[in-house]
């Protein structure tokens, strides 16, 4: 960009896209100068490299904000719940809320069930606690893959669902 570009030559693009032909550096830096813009090397391998005039600040701040677009549609922050597979009652309960309101707000949940020593000759156990609470979410998320296995890890990610939680209403009312 601007004075790190140490070719004697570049093809300089204007700022609308049209094509203004080969420039030495020093007139494309002048030019962008003039018109208030940046020269930016877009092309480095090309002979010779392909630059542009363009506000690159504005151009990054663009580029940020795709990102982060993308990002939001995508279902937002993921958060981990981590458990052992002799999870009491209790602990469960507190757990599956939490998930809830991970889901409710919008955020991915990648429950995890942790194995240490002799639990890891009994992964059936963990699996079977993960198919419990994927079935417990059902109303809130919906499972994304599958169960996997990580090492002493086993997993399962678990999306917010698209119908804004209308799942949760029945389930609540049943208990009562």
């Amino acid at each position: 960009m601007n004075q790190h570009i140490r070719v004697p030559e570049v093809r300089l693009v204007g700022a609308d896209g049209e094509q203004i032909g080969i420039v030495n550096t020093r007139e494309a830096l002048r030019m962008a100068e003039e018109q208030g813009y940046d020269l930016v090397e877009v092309a480095p391998n090309a002979l010779p490299p392909v630059c542009r005039l363009m506000d690159y600040g504005k151009f990054r701040y663009e580029q940020q904000k795709k990102t982060r677009a993308i990002t939001k549609n995508r279902g937002g922050e993921q958060k981990e719940i981590q458990m052992r597979p002799n999870i009491d009652l209790n602990d469960y309960q507190t757990k599956l809320r939490h998930a809830k309101e991970f889901l409710a707000g919008g955020d991915r949940v990648k429950l995890t069930v942790r194995f240490r020593g002799r639990e890891l000759a009994h992964r059936d156990i963990g699996r079977d606690l993960l198919e419990r609470f994927a079935k417990d979410l059902a109303g809130d998320g919906r499972i994304e893959g599958g169960v996997f296995e990580e090492g002493r890890n086993t997993s399962l990610n678990v999306v917010p669902s698209r119908s804004g939680g209308s799942g949760a209403a029945p389930a609540s009312a049943s208990p009562a």
